[in-house]
């Protein structure tokens, strides 16, 4: 099945919970619609940013198929949820996750083997899910780094982008070297790679890199679209851009992803900060004046853009 994946910004999606710790809908509905109003290209839904480890197989397909439901066609959304250790409850997951409707499923490379075995176990496992899910959705690829980071080879990427199976992969490597030896190998393949990472991001979009799926595009996705975009046209405005970006980004380091809650709360999207992977009690005073500030430093930086 062939599918066309717009280059651009793929936000790893936040999942609001009520004060009671139940998926809120209502502000996943206004996520969605804020994404789009920014101009993302398409969403990532069921990711870790969406907590999918805390999240019951029930729960990640009933958000899948909101998030699909709700951006109507709008932009593509793309899927993973998928968290299990055996084959077996992947395949279930997968196929469940298919139902959704999303337009790519997404595979976490760190479940295919587990952290000391080679390449050859997790390729091996790889073809042995491959045969037990639905061979018409299209796949991608996801470097979570939970509970472990698996990079994926440019050789292994290439057996797989030859598959003509997979359409999408975020990569986590933050390494401009291997990103750069895996554009080499999906070059003319329906593959496209996107980059997690912001400080490397303009150097790979240069590379042939399709576009940006992190952590800050729930914070100023709009900076993202517009790197994105104008990269190639306007190089100097580019590295200001992407200057910014990078410093901008570390506050991704902070108490994540309650300070990203707490973020979409102060703008109105979010009713609480409720997470099930941290403390929401770990963000605080300090944390949150450095997220006003964050604010204040982005309205100001977006006024000398124009």
């Amino acid at each position: 099945m062939t599918k066309e994946f717009p280059n651009g910004v793929y936000p790893v999606m936040l999942t609001p919970f009520t004060e009671n710790n139940e998926v809120d809908y209502e502000a996943l509905g206004k996520l969605v619609d804020w994404y789009i109003e920014k101009g993302v290209n398409g969403l990532f839904a069921d990711c870790q940013s969406s907590e999918m480890f805390f999240l019951s197989l029930e729960e990640r397909v009933k958000i899948g198929e909101f998030v699909k439901k709700h951006a109507d066609g709008r932009v593509p959304v793309v899927t993973s949820g998928h968290i299990s250790d055996s084959l077996e409850d992947q395949a279930k997951e997968l196929t469940a996750i298919a139902g959704t409707g999303a337009d790519a499923v997404i595979l976490l490379t760190n479940r295919l083997a587990k952290e000391n075995e080679s390449d050859e176990v997790w390729l091996e496992n790889l073809k042995k899910l491959l045969e037990m899910i639905p061979k018409d959705v299209p796949l991608g690829f996801y470097e979570c780094p939970y509970p472990y980071k698996r990079i994926i080879s440019p050789e292994l990427l290439k057996w797989c982008a030859d598959t003509g199976r997979f359409y999408f992969i975020k990569d986590t490597s933050c390494d401009i070297e291997n990103m750069k030896a895996k554009l080499e190998v999906i070059k003319g393949t329906n593959l496209k790679l996107f980059n997690a990472n912001t400080s490397t991001l303009l150097e790979t979009l240069e590379l042939g890199a399709s576009g940006y799926s992190g952590v800050m595009a729930n914070f100023h996705p709009e900076l993202y679209v517009k790197l994105c975009n104008i990269y190639k046209e306007d190089s100097s405005k580019a590295r200001k851009i992407a200057d910014f970006l990078t410093v901008a980004s570390l506050i991704e380091r902070q108490v994540y992803p309650v300070n990203a809650k707490f973020y979409q709360k102060s703008i109105g999207n979010f009713n609480s900060i409720m997470t099930r992977t941290r403390d929401i009690k770990e963000l605080n005073a300090t944390g949150i004046l450095e997220i006003q500030q964050f604010v204040r430093f982005n309205e100001e930086f977006e006024k000398t853009l124009g």
